[in-house]
């Protein structure tokens, strides 16, 4: 059984590091990367997925966390706006909502859900036909977020 060469506590051989100085241990065999979730997913497929209707800011996060589309611009673009949308939803639900209720049949709230569910839809026509469509006021601050690195 070796020894850690950093204080001469017993490791195993397949350990990286030492338990108990954490120092890595020369000529350990890493174990296996997990394989990545997301390498079978396009471009195309990931920028549809941030504008699904509700849900898409998950994807959105996780597309724009993952390495593989870190210097994608276009699916960066689609995430952001995808979240930006998402974002003006719930500005709606919980803010112009309860604020409009108190006028009685003053029912804006309800076609903003409409405009902001039209517009999912078109961008997930636009994102499966890989278009880069930047929405008015959502694509600038889009085209903003995803021109940072």
């Amino acid at each position: 059984m070796p020894y850690c060469s950093q204080c001469g506590n017993q490791v195993a051989e397949a350990d990286t590091f030492c338990a108990r100085c954490g120092a890595r241990q020369p000529g350990a065999t890493p174990a296996a990367s997990a394989p990545d979730a997301l390498a079978n997913l396009t471009p195309r497929t990931a920028s549809i997925l941030c504008y699904i209707p509700w849900v898409g800011w998950i994807a959105a996060i996780v597309i724009l966390a993952a390495e593989k589309f870190r210097h994608n611009r276009s699916v960066r673009f689609h995430a952001f706006q995808g979240l930006y949308l998402f974002v003006a939803w719930l500005m709606n639900a919980w803010v112009l909502r309860p604020m409009l209720s108190l006028v009685p049949h003053f029912r804006l709230h309800q076609i903003i859900d409409l405009v902001l569910l039209g517009m999912w839809i078109f961008m997930i026509v636009k994102a499966a036909h890989e278009e880069q469509f930047s929405l008015p006021l959502f694509g600038e601050l889009a085209q903003r977020s995803a021109a940072e690195d």
